[in-house]
C-alpha cells in the first residue's frame, strides 16, 4: 500500500509521532511500529527502537497473535455466504464428535459457547503444537465450563474448533484456505503462518531492571486459527480497509457490517468499560468513540488494529515485547489524534435521483400514541423514523420488493414497517410490528388499538 503521509497536517503527523514515542519509552518495547488509515489507504507510518538506525518499518513483520481470530471469522462467514452452514447450526451439524457440539456457530465466533479459555496444560503459546495434536488434546475432558450461549467467556479453543470446521468444509488446511481466499485476494502478502524475514524478534523485558530475554516463536499447530499469524503494519491497514468497507472478492460490506456488531452479551464489567463482541471482532467505546477491531498478544509480542467507521480512520500498532504499552490504547488515541484534530469532511449534499411519489407522500410527522415521530427518505433509497424530542426509538429501514421495509438497527431492527391505505388510495396509517402511527394523536380515523375515546380530547371539567 502507497503511503500518503503529505495527506495529513505536520502538526498531526507530530502529534501521532510524540503518542509512540512515548509508548515505546514508557512501556519500555525494544521496537513499535504503527500506521494510520483514513479514506482507505495509508496516511502515515511511525516506528521507534531501541536500535538506532533500525527503525521497522510497513514491511517488517510481527506476531499478530489473536488478530487471526478476526482472519478466521472471516472464512467462517464465508462458508456461511455460499450456503455451506447457517450462524444458527450446532457445531456437531458440520463437526461431529468434538464433545463441544451443543454450541452454535455464531456462539463460538461471538465467544459464548460455554469453553474454556484456554486448553489444557502446558500452556499452549509456549509449548509446541505438536504436543496437542488432536481436537481432543486442545479441548480436554470437560471443553465447557458455562451453559452454551449464556455469557460472553472469551475461548481460544472456540476458534481452534473454528479453524477445524473451515478445514472440514473446504478439505484443505486452515492457513492454505486462508491464503487462497483471504490474502491473495486482498494482496496481504506479507502475511503468513511462519514468519518470513524481515521480522521482528520476540522478547521479555525485566520488569525490574532494562534487561531482555529472548521468547520462543512457537508453531501453535491446532491452535493456529486462534494466534498463529505474522503480519506488518502494510497488510494490516489494507485488513482495516476491507473490515470497514468489505470487498465483494471475500466479503460483502453487509456481511462485514455484520461482523461488526454485538453479538454477544457483555458481563457488567465489560457494560462498564464500554466493550463488547460482534463475530470475530472486538467492539469497543474509548473516550465517547466506538472502535471495532481485535487486539492480539502471544510471548514477545503485542498487537492491536484498531477502525473507527464512522470516522474513516483506522490504526494498526505492532510491538515485539510480552508485556509493556497498551496498544489498543495506543491504537486508540492514534484515531482520536486524526480525526479530532483533522475531523472527516462530510460528502456534499446531494438530491435524491429519483422519488417514488408513494414513498414521498410518506415523509413528516407521525405519532405513535402521543409520541411524535419523523420519517425521512434517505439516501439509499430506505427510509428512517426518528423521536422528535427525546431519546426514544429509531431506526434506518431498508426497502423490500413489496414496498415494505426492515429495520436495520435499535428496538426495530429486523421489524417491519409498512403503509396501510384506504380503499381511495388514501394513507390511513403506519404499522411497525403492532404498533400503529398515525398523522394525529390517536387518530380516531384509523385503528389505534383499544380505539379512542368518542368523547375526545378535553380539559378538565
Amino acid at each position: 500500500m502507497t503511503t500518503h503521509q503529505e495527506e495529513l497536517l505536520p502538526a498531526t503527523r507530530r502529534a501521532l509521532l510524540h503518542r509512540i514515542a512515548v509508548a515505546q519509552s514508557e512501556g519500555r518495547t525494544p521496537s513499535l511500529v504503527a500506521a494510520v488509515v483514513r479514506g482507505g489507504h495509508t496516511v502515515w507510518h511511525g516506528a521507534r527502537t531501541s536500535v538506532d538506525g533500525h527503525g521497522p518499518d510497513e514491511n517488517v513483520q510481527y506476531r499478530i497473535g489473536s488478530i487471526t481470530k478476526t482472519f478466521t471469522a472471516v472464512l467462517v462467514l464465508r462458508l456461511r455466504d455460499e450456503g455451506l452452514l447457517d450462524l444458527g447450526d450446532p457445531l456437531e451439524k458440520h463437526l461431529p464428535g468434538t464433545g463441544a457440539g451443543e454450541a452454535t456457530i455464531a456462539e463460538l465466533l461471538a465467544h459464548s459457547g460455554g469453553l474454556a479459555a484456554e486448553s489444557p496444560a502446558p500452556w499452549w503459546e509456549r509449548t509446541p503444537g505438536s504436543l496437542r495434536p488432536e481436537l481432543a488434546d486442545v479441548l480436554g475432558e470437560q471443553p465447557l465450563l458455562h451453559p452454551v450461549g449464556r455469557r460472553h467467556h472469551y475461548s481460544n479453543p472456540g476458534y481452534t474448533l473454528l479453524g477445524a470446521l473451515v478445514e472440514k468444509l473446504r478439505g484443505a488446511q486452515w492457513e492454505d484456505v486462508l491464503r487462497r481466499e483471504v490474502l491473495e485476494p486482498l494482496g496481504l502478502d506479507r502475511t503468513t503462518g511462519r514468519p518470513r524475514a524481515p521480522y521482528a524478534g520476540g522478547w521479555a523485558v525485566h520488569p525490574w531492571a532494562d534487561v531482555m530475554l529472548a521468547e520462543p516463536a512457537e508453531d501453535l499447530g491446532r491452535m493456529a486459527p486462534a494466534g498463529q499469524l505474522w503480519s506488518t503494519t502494510g497488510d494490516l491497514a489494507r485488513f482495516a480497509v476491507f473490515l470497514a468497507r468489505g470487498d465483494d472478492r471475500v466479503l460483502s460490506a453487509e456481511t462485514v457490517r455484520e461482523m461488526r456488531a454485538p453479538a454477544a452479551a457483555a458481563e457488567a464489567a465489560d457494560v462498564l468499560d464500554g466493550a463488547a463482541y460482534g463475530l470475530g471482532l472486538q467492539i469497543q467505546c474509548w473516550d465517547g468513540r466506538l472502535l471495532v477491531g481485535h487486539s492480539g498478544s502471544l510471548p514477545g509480542f503485542l498487537a492491536n488494529l484498531t477502525i473507527s467507521v464512522e470516522d474513516d480512520v483506522a490504526a494498526v500498532v505492532l510491538t515485539n515485547c510480552t508485556s509493556g504499552p497498551l496498544p489498543a490504547r495506543v491504537g486508540a488515541d492514534l484515531v482520536r489524534i486524526v480525526a479530532e484534530a483533522e475531523p472527516r469532511i462530510p460528502e456534499p449534499w446531494r438530491p435524491l435521483p429519483e422519488v417514488d411519489a408513494s414513498v414521498l407522500e410518506l415523509a413528516g410527522q407521525w405519532y405513535w400514541g402521543t409520541h411524535a415521530f419523523a420519517l425521512r427518505l434517505t439516501a439509499d433509497g430506505g427510509v428512517s423514523l426518528e423521536p422528535l424530542s427525546g431519546n426514544g426509538r429509531r431506526s434506518r429501514f431498508r426497502v423490500n420488493a413489496d414496498g415494505t421495509w426492515t429495520g436495520l438497527e435499535g428496538y426495530y431492527a429486523g421489524e417491519s414497517l409498512r403503509a396501510v391505505r384506504r380503499p381511495d388510495g388514501a394513507v390511513s396509517h403506519l404499522e411497525l410490528g403492532s404498533f400503529v402511527f398515525t398523522r394525529q394523536p390517536y387518530d380516531e380515523g384509523a385503528p389505534v388499538p383499544g380505539g379512542v375515546d368518542p368523547e375526545g380530547w378535553r380539559g378538565i371539567a
